[in-house]
Order: structure tokens, then sequence, then C-alpha cells
């Protein structure tokens, strides 16, 4: 890769508007990939952020409904639930030697996709942002941080820290990590008791911590007891200091999902996890009394 990289974004939302515009502003070529309208919208307004972490900007971005060129990567920031219609928008031969690079929720994607590109190309990545599309090319980044782990257990260390260093300049904190198992299941550990309890409740993280206190412990810890069998981090007690140390006022992305009406990530999330004990032999009562609340309530 050249220091100024060509990056196609598939879904400009939240996090992928966010990353296609902070990119954008340091001069890289920006490609964002999805609907008509949305991506007319974007080609005329470019992508307006609001920011107090990295200001308030307009960004110009080229953008279009299917990739037609080669790119150095392809960020892919939608969400699981639009995920298959979605990489219709991504032909396997226009991406040709680029990254595919997956920020998505859970731990079957990458062999999903490893058997629609080149395996040696698909660059997993975990982002811990709050960052939510208002409006098609509006962008508001209410998290105080946005960090990036990026991995890739066959793609070429080089093509790794290229973009990190792209992230990085950009924006992001961004960091290489060597194990991929860990990175993603360090984001699942967090996310799934988090994503689950807030939509199970309807509430924001603050009144879990303390309303359901022993429920959200007792999740945490049969995650944590999962993460471990699949080789990945479990660490409970960091896991809650962290929950601790959230603004009260925090919603999970399928929360604000369940709000809105909006399709729930409840396999990826709470489906894999599940699949997860099962080939582990790790009981998970509550996680499996929870999934399944949640489908009944969705």
């Amino acid at each position: 890769m050249a220091n100024e990289l060509t990056v196609a974004v598939l879904g400009p939302g939240g996090v992928g508007g966010l990353l296609a515009a902070l990119l954008s502003r340091t001069g890289h070529r920006v490609i964002c990939l999805g609907g008509e309208k949305t991506a007319e919208a974007l080609r005329t307004d470019g992508i307006r952020v609001r920011s107090a972490r990295f200001g308030d900007f307009t960004a110009r971005v080229e953008a279009g409904t299917e990739l037609r060129e080669p790119v150095d990567a392809c960020l892919v920031t939608v969400k699981h639930t639009a995920l298959d219609a979605a990489l219709a928008r991504v032909p396997a031969p226009a991406l040709s030697d680029g990254l595919l690079v997956p920020f998505l929720n859970g731990v079957e994607h990458p062999a999903a996709l490893r058997a629609r590109y080149r395996p040696d190309r698909v660059a997993p990545a975990v982002i811990r942002v709050e960052s939510t599309r208002v409006a098609p090319g509006v962008i508001e980044h209410g998290s105080p941080f946005a960090e990036i782990d990026l991995t890739g257990t066959d793609v070429p260390r080089q093509r790794l820290d290229s973009l990190a260093e792209a992230f990085a300049t950009a924006g992001p904190a961004t960091r290489v990590l060597e194990d991929e198992t860990a990175a993603l299941w360090a984001k699942m550990s967090f996310l799934a008791p988090f994503a689950l309890l807030t939509t199970r409740y309807g509430l924001p993280l603050g009144d879990v911590r303390t309303r359901h206190r022993d429920e959200l412990t007792a999740l945490v810890e049969e995650t944590a007891a999962i993460s471990r069998a699949c080789g990945g981090p479990a660490d409970p007690a960091q896991a809650l200091a962290r929950y601790d140390a959230f603004p009260p006022s925090t919603k999970s992305s399928m929360q604000r999902d369940a709000e809105a009406g909006r399709p729930l990530e409840l396999d990826a999330i709470g489906g894999a996890l599940l699949r997860a004990a099962e080939r582990h032999g790790v009981p998970a009562p509550v996680a499996a009394r929870v999934v399944s609340e949640v489908h009944t309530f969705a």
C-alpha cells in the first residue's frame, strides 16, 4: 500500500460514515458503497460529522452502488442482518488483492467471508465507539473515544500496518493484534452481556448494572467461560469494571435497533454465543434464557 490509500466503505452508517469522513479528511481516496439514494446524497453533500473528539466538519467522498475497481481496502460496516445483501455490492473479482476489513459484531463472520473472498486478505477489525447516522451523510460521534483493533491471521503484516497507520493518522487510536481469536472474543465478551440485557429490559446500561446487577454478573461470568473455552480472554471482574465506568445513559446498538423497530443482530451475538457454548460443553443457562426472552420480545 502507498501512503495515500483508496478505501471503499460498504455501509456508510454510524461507524462507516465516521471512518470514511476521517480517512477522506486526511487525504485518502474514499468510495462509499450503498443504495442509490444514499450514494446520491453523499456525492452531492459529502459526509457531515459532528464530534466533540474530532470536531465538526464535512468530508467529500465518492459514492456508488457497487465496487467497480480495485481498492487497497474495503471496510465492511453494515449490520449482520444486512450483510448478505450488502456483499453483492463487492464482487470478489473487483476487490481482487484488496483487504476486506469487517467491522462486524460476533465471532463467526471471518470464516464466512474467507469462503467468499481471498482468505489471506480478510482482516477482521474491532472498533470501540458510539457513532450514529442521524440522516444520510450526517454522523454524530458521541463517545469521547474511538479505538480500533486490527487483526488477520494470514494477512501480511505490512498490509495491516499500513492500514493501521492510516486509521491512526485519521484519528482513531489503532493497534494491530496478532491473535485474531483473542481480539474477536475480547469484543464479544464485553458486547454480549451489554447488548442482551439492555435490549431485554429496554434500559440503559446504568439501570442494568444497578437494578439487574446479579443477572449481569452471571451473564458476564458465563460469557467469560465461553470465551476461555474458545481461546479468548476471560476476566469477568475487568468486564464489570468497564461497564461501571461507562456513562449511565449508554445504550447498546441492539437496544437502539429494538427501539427503532429494526432487525436485531441477535443471532450474530446471542446465537453465536450459545453455539460456541454448545460446541465446548460450557453451561450457559442465563445466556440461553436471556436470548430466548429477547427473541420473544423482538
